[in-house]
């Protein structure tokens, strides 16, 4: 956003990161007052090298390529006007941009021109300008320990796998550790070895009530007793073929479920990966530009949530309030309770929860002025913040213990008595549906029950589940790896280094991967590991306090950490990958083809390479046919890496193409023939490029 000429000087001169929040504060502020925006970061270390002094540690940043317009712009604009604020994002990156922008424009460190805001509505940002205060210094210290700490190790780590694996890798102190837990789950789910387990399923018949119910083997007089053997199985239902199924004890209670907090970055994220098939990536972009702001009918350019980077569950009273009066307004009084949620000891609580900014807008009201993701997330938070104020739900609960011929079996059930926050939301899934699915009537002791059926099931124990993108979050969070900005931007590297694969959801190691991690963990312990990164992040909470001082931080690390450099680079053997062999031979020679990796993913080649160049598409088709005219279905990738499917005609004979697998009967939606033109035709332009 540059500075036209000739413009009168301002008052005020506001800088922000984006265009889309500087044209929302415009809308707050006089005509005066000035926005612009610095389009992200204006200085950084250079791409070309280290960029960091290896003695003194002192970051070498540089102008940012690209920008030298938009510097010259925001240097005449800041001359031109009486005072300057700088309203970068409220956290440590938003901090350290201020500080830079600060340095550019030759802006005393002591001037008290730094503004921030969790929300972006007029009283909040008139508020914050009225209120300036210093650039903190130990937040920007934080940040660039943080810069330069994984700049020193990816630069040095990298290289040593580019000269003994594959040129175009790259390690991190976060990707590596988040690629360990990926490929320690599938070591895992390899190993693994089923156990069989078996168990007794009741199906029997209240006289009274005529309802049916299902009771499960739990022992033997009331002690239990797994069964691992049909030959267990079987000698119990001969035992109880012709007893009596004699009711011996009834407990009957209550049961409550409270609602989940409001939304950290973190939840956010998992929740819109559980619920909405959002990626990571997918979810900050669409909340990003909810925080930004949106135009909406009576209220103009609006930010619609609180900021999106954060670890706290606190809200504010003003908002506490408001969400009481929408609750009981929606619902009543009895849907009402107020809820005060604990941040963990470890979070940075600079800011709030994410919530929504004006808790009057209900989703619904405004769902004709925002797209169909950005209706799909704000929907999210609204119901998820609401609820979290909501009274809780009241189960009422029922346990049933069954004697037969002294074997004993169970019955447990619960009925809904008040929905409470469930009447808006439940986290994850449909909770009601799945808990309140044990139809046990009410029993009374000593009762006898009618036996309709009895059955032996057997299943076996099963592996841990792999991650998925919400699964992974959570781990990473739990463990206290890496910070709710850096998960988007860690998974997003890994996927696109081809060390992990999608399917499905799930994330699985490649064999690239699993190499690249084993020689990390081999000769790169101390670094790539968890605790190493918990201590780090820990010491970085440190710097931001003013607890620790960030050189000297770095200091400790880099001597024992260069030395171990040193030594794999002068010790470790290249490292030969194993090639996946397909049966498809190669028309030309007749080997067989082998699987590689190009910029846009796996394709077909000759292992016969430079003797034979053949290579060609790698096609994965599916067993379901084609739904309009029978052919073979294709399943192809996007540049985003989604999965799509394509009849093998298209676009000869055939227009079928769809998001989803086909179904028989089933026509494909315009919709999502447009969505995914567009991504393919981004892919082909780049490679013209």
């Amino acid at each position: 956003m540059l500075i036209s000429r000739g413009e009168e000087m301002a008052d005020k001169l506001i800088i922000v990161e984006s265009p889309a929040k500087a044209n929302t504060i415009k809308k707050f502020l006089g005509g005066s007052t000035k926005v612009v925006a610095s389009m992200g970061h204006i200085r950084d270390l250079p791409k070309s090298k280290l960029g960091v002094d290896e003695k003194t540690f002192e970051p070498q940043y540089i102008n940012i390529r690209g920008k030298g317009d938009l510097i010259k712009s925001l240097k005449k604009a800041a001359k031109a006007a009486k005072k300057v604020f700088l309203a970068t994002d409220p956290d440590r990156e938003g901090e350290a941009i201020a500080w830079h922008l600060a340095h550019i424009l030759d802006i005393p460190e002591d001037a008290q021109n730094r503004v921030t805001f969790n929300e972006i509505t007029k009283p909040a940002v008139q508020k914050a300008i009225k209120e300036p205060r210093t650039i903190d210094k130990n937040l920007v210290d934080a940040q660039q320990a943080r810069r330069v700490l994984d700049r020193i190790v990816g630069y040095k780590m990298s290289p040593v796998l580019w000269k003994k694996v594959r040129r175009g890798l790259s390690a991190g102190r976060v990707q590596s550790v988040a690629v360990k837990l990926i490929v320690d789950r599938e070591n895992e789910i390899e190993k693994f070895i089923p156990e069989e387990y078996w168990n007794i399923y009741a199906n029997l018949l209240d006289k009274e009530s005529k309802k049916k119910f299902v009771a499960k083997f739990y022992g033997k007089k009331g002690k239990k007793l797994d069964l691992h053997k049909q030959e267990e199985v079987d000698e119990i239902l001969k035992a109880i073929e012709n007893a009596k199924f004699i009711v011996e004890e009834v407990k009957k209670g209550e049961r409550k479920r409270t609602p989940a907090p409001p939304f950290t970055t973190s939840t956010m994220q998992q929740e819109a990966s559980r619920k909405l098939g959002f990626t990571l990536k997918k979810t900050m972009s669409v909340a990003q530009g909810l925080y930004e702001g949106v135009k909406i009918p009576e209220r103009g350019t609006v930010g619609l949530i609180t900021y999106m980077r954060t670890d706290s569950t606190r809200i504010s009273e003003e908002a506490r309030k408001v969400a009481k009066q929408e609750i009981v307004k929606q619902y009543g009084e009895e849907y009402y309770e107020n809820r005060y949620y604990k941040t963990k000891a470890d979070s940075q609580d600079a800011h709030e929860a994410i919530r929504p900014t004006y808790i009057d807008v209900n989703p619904e009201d405004i769902k004709e002025s925002l797209n169909k993701d950005q209706y799909k997330l704000y929907k999210l938070i609204y119901n998820r913040f609401l609820a979290s104020q909501m009274a809780p739900a009241v189960f009422n609960t029922i346990s049933a213990t069954i004697d037969a011929n002294n074997y004993t079996f169970k019955a447990n059930g619960q009925s809904i008595r008040f929905k409470g926050f469930m009447a808006l939301y439940v986290e994850g899934v449909d909770v009601e549906s799945k808990e309140d699915n044990s139809n046990v009537p009410d029993l009374k002791e000593k009762q006898e029950v009618k036996k309709e059926s009895i059955e032996g099931k057997q299943s076996f124990t099963e592996p841990p589940p792999r991650y998925t993108e919400a699964s992974l979050v959570k781990a990473l969070e739990e463990k206290g790896i890496g910070r709710p900005s850096t998960y988007s931007p860690t998974i997003t590297t890994i996927l696109d280094r081809r060390y992990i694969e999608k399917e499905k959801k799930q994330l699985y190691p490649t064999e690239l991967g699993k190499a690249v991690n084993k020689l990390l963990i081999e000769n790169f312990s101390d670094v790539v590991n968890e605790e190493f990164t918990i201590k780090i992040e820990n010491e970085f909470d440190e710097i931001a306090e003013g607890k620790e001082e960030w050189k000297k931080m770095i200091e400790e690390f880099y001597g024992p950490f260069i030395k171990e450099v040193e030594e794999v680079e002068k010790n470790l053997e290249h490292v030969e990958l194993e090639e996946e062999v397909t049966d498809i031979p190669c028309e030309k020679c007749g080997r067989m083809m082998v699987v590689k990796y190009g910029r846009y993913g796996k394709f077909l080649a000759c292992p016969g390479y430079p003797e034979c160049k053949n290579a060609k598409p790698y096609v994965v088709t599916i067993e379901e046919p084609c739904p309009k005219c029978g052919g073979k279905v294709q399943i192809r990738k996007t540049k985003k890496r989604r999965n799509y499917y394509i009849c093998e005609n298209n676009p000869a004979s055939c227009d079928y193409i769809s998001w989803n697998k086909p179904k028989k009967g089933e026509v494909y939606n315009p919709e999502d023939a447009k969505e995914i033109k567009q991504e393919t035709e981004k892919k082909k332009t780049r490679k013209k490029k």
